[in-house]
């Protein structure tokens, strides 16, 4: 079995349908507003389907590509009735994602493998890093955790209680410490256990995009003195809850630092699970994991074929 494993059992197939409820729900009650009386896909209906696809939170450059395609169905077609929105939609969205595959997966013979996290205070950035080293532990690998947010106590402190919780090592320095130290000791302790994963929390700061940008470039040459191909990903962490911010946190960060993969926390319980369709087209970056509820096993491997199935699911 991978470091990363993607088996989709039934139990968190019917989570991510869970998960995805409120979203589906109020997708599903806006297009029905939208096709009500109609009973032929025109111009009308076209219009108000763009304007429920971007209140959905998909975002307004996928939502344009979406309605592009759906006109070219309907052009070539004649007559597409209603009846069959659903169908054409779902079949539109799934073969965008499609087309945005990225393989994530990563090369297991560089050990330790490191993932540095980044992303805003508040996104789950801390428990999804948790959350990671336990699937990880309970895979049989061996986990380091790094505290490199050192600008906040609380996250110094709430990385403690996961690492407890999991039963993985924790390198940590004093709040305000060097997050590059940290780093750099977290590495060394990593190789010095023969490790299989790296996990390092950093700062959730983005008010001064060059200061970012500086502070990550410095965490990364740090490792690299330790480890040449450190670190082997860095993940960004979004809160799916927050819509169109979300799309703007990306945008940020992406700028600032380069970004290889990305999890989106919190769709349960916030009808903005659209995001993920949005972010996952827009930024050539994949979207690797995905929140649905708040156990371990709740971030989940984003898989988009599954992800489309339960968002149309009837």
């Amino acid at each position: 079995m991978g470091l990363f494993n993607k088996f989709f059992s039934k139990e968190k197939k019917e989570k991510l349908d869970e998960g995805l409820e409120q979203t589906k729900s109020s997708f599903f009650g806006k297009l029905g507003k939208v096709i009500a009386g109609k009973s032929k896909v025109d111009d009308e209906v076209l219009d108000n389907l763009e304007e429920v696809l971007i209140s959905s939170d998909v975002g307004v450059a996928t939502t344009l590509k979406v309605i592009e395609r759906i006109e070219e169905r309907v052009a070539k077609d004649k007559y597409l009735g209603t009846e069959e929105l659903n169908k054409i939609l779902r079949e539109e969205i799934a073969g965008l994602l499609s087309e945005t595959e990225h393989e994530s997966n990563p090369i297991e013979e560089k050990k330790p493998y490191v993932i540095m996290v980044v992303g805003v205070n508040g996104v789950g950035k801390t428990t999804t890093i948790g959350k990671l080293a336990a699937q990880f532990k309970s895979q049989g690998k061996n986990v380091v955790l790094g505290a490199a947010d050192t600008f906040r106590a609380a996250a110094i402190d709430q990385l403690q209680i996961w690492a407890d919780r999991v039963g993985v090592p924790i390198v940590k320095q004093q709040m305000g410490s060097d997050p590059a130290s940290v780093a750099f000791d977290t590495v060394q302790s990593a190789v010095k256990q023969n490790a299989d994963v790296v996990l390092i929390d950093t700062a959730g700061r983005l008010h001064n995009k060059v200061n970012l940008m500086n502070e990550l470039t410095k965490v990364k040459r740090v490792m690299q003195k330790v480890l040449p191909h450190a670190p082997n990903e860095v993940m960004l962490v979004l809160d799916g809850s927050t819509g169109q911010n979300a799309f703007e946190q990306a945008k940020q960060f992406t700028a600032a630092t380069e970004v290889t993969s990305l999890a989106v926390t919190k769709l349960d319980g916030t009808a903005k699970g659209g995001v993920v369709i949005g972010i996952s087209d827009q930024f050539k970056i994949p979207v690797k994991y995905i929140g649905v509820g708040e156990g371990v096993e709740d971030l989940q491997f984003f898989d988009k074929m599954e992800f489309v199935d339960s968002f149309f699911k009837q």
